[in-house]
């Protein structure tokens, strides 16, 4: 059966390091000046070399970006299920070893949220959980999308690795994305940063975007979190792996999200910075590689950077995002998973949009159009 990890030890991280930080700025204009550019000249775009370089990635990303996607940015927002969490992760406020209240919601109360949610305008929802099989496992999440399927013509979800079966089950139910970061492909990085409950378990979730591919699942998001280890080195391994599933389950759409190190509870500081260029560079870099890929900006971000992205590549953005449960309506003083840092309005962040002469998209995609597939 195929698996991305066979690919994945077929490569070294050091090596991959040695070779990234080894580029030099002719290589560079060499891979610029490419029509089609391929995985290896990723190394390249990425690399501290690249750096002078970066207007002129950004025009060709802006460029590529139009001409598949046009002037659009789909808009998303997620919805927090629960903060009940079996894993011990040192970056996460949601951390078994965190003594914070927890909270899992009701179906009352799920679509007291989604009231609210819908009456921003959205059409696509995230719905977010921690990892504890028992409680938010997967009757509790096929109960979930078949109660909000009525009011929305996209679903995904970010919650912890499910066996392939279980995938199939959701999407009968109505699921069409799922997001699964490997946070780090560093073993012993992440070892270190997941050192119980079942995420502890690497090559598990590395497989995981195999078993999506095989139970059919629409779209597949993937990414690092940015801060644990070298940002080059993961996203090597990211573009690595989008290729692999690209080329093992065609059928499939992708996504690239770019989480960075926010405040929570535990305050981890990264290991190693990303700076705003150096985003800037690896969001042009994957567009670079693949106009295809669908890009991904979270509240994260600071309204400045997210002000100055839009023209750069990403292609899906989020807005007024709360990352505890019932942070909408329900019970706004939970714990928050992470901070966010734009806190400005769907109504904002909108008019944001349009003054830099894009549309926004509320539904690009209806589950009537996969019936019968």
């Amino acid at each position: 059966m195929s698996s991305f990890k066979n690919v994945f030890e077929s490569y070294d991280w050091n090596t991959l390091e040695q070779e990234i930080y080894a580029v030099e700025a002719e290589q560079v204009r060499a891979v610029l000046d490419k029509e089609k550019v391929a995985l290896e000249d990723f190394k390249v775009l990425i690399a501290p070399a690249a750096k002078p370089f970066i207007e002129e990635m950004a025009q060709r990303s802006n460029a590529l970006t139009k001409k598949r996607f046009g002037t659009t940015i789909q808009m998303y927002i997620p919805l927090y299920l629960s903060n009940e969490c079996q894993n011990i992760c040192t970056y996460c406020g949601f951390s078994m070893d965190n003594k914070i209240k927890r909270k899992t919601l009701t179906d009352v109360e799920i679509l007291k949220e989604v009231e609210h949610i819908k009456s921003l305008g959205y059409d696509h929802v995230l719905l977010v959980t921690g990892e504890a099989n028992r409680s938010v496992g997967i009757d509790y999440l096929k109960n979930a999308i078949a109660l909000i399927r009525p009011y929305f013509s996209n679903i995904s979800i970010e919650v912890q690795p499910l066996e392939q079966e279980e995938y199939e089950v959701l999407r009968q139910a109505g699921l069409y994305a799922v997001l699964v970061y490997q946070e780090t492909y560093h073993k012993a990085t992440y070892k270190m940063h997941h050192p119980k409950g079942k995420k502890s378990n690497f090559d598990y979730r590395l497989e995981t975007p195999d078993r999506l591919g095989r139970a059919g699942i629409h779209k597949i998001g993937i990414g690092a979190l940015f801060g644990l280890e070298d940002w080059r080195v993961d996203s090597f391994f990211t573009a690595l792996h989008l290729k692999y599933l690209q080329k093992t389950y065609w059928k499939t759409k992708y996504a690239i999200s770019f989480p960075r190190l926010r405040p929570h509870e535990g305050e981890l500081q990264p290991k190693v910075e990303m700076t705003d260029a150096d985003l800037v560079q690896l969001i042009c870099a994957y567009r670079i590689l693949d106009e295809d890929v669908e890009l991904s900006m979270s509240t994260r971000e600071s309204e400045v950077f997210r002000n100055h992205i839009i023209p750069l590549g990403i292609t899906s953005i989020s807005a007024e995002s709360k990352t505890n449960p019932g942070g909408y309506t329900v019970e706004k003083e939970s714990l928050e998973q992470f901070e966010i840092c734009d806190e400005r309005s769907t109504a904002e962040i909108t008019e944001m949009i349009h003054s830099q002469g894009y549309d926004v998209i509320w539904k690009d995609w209806d589950r009537n159009f996969t019936i019968g597939f």
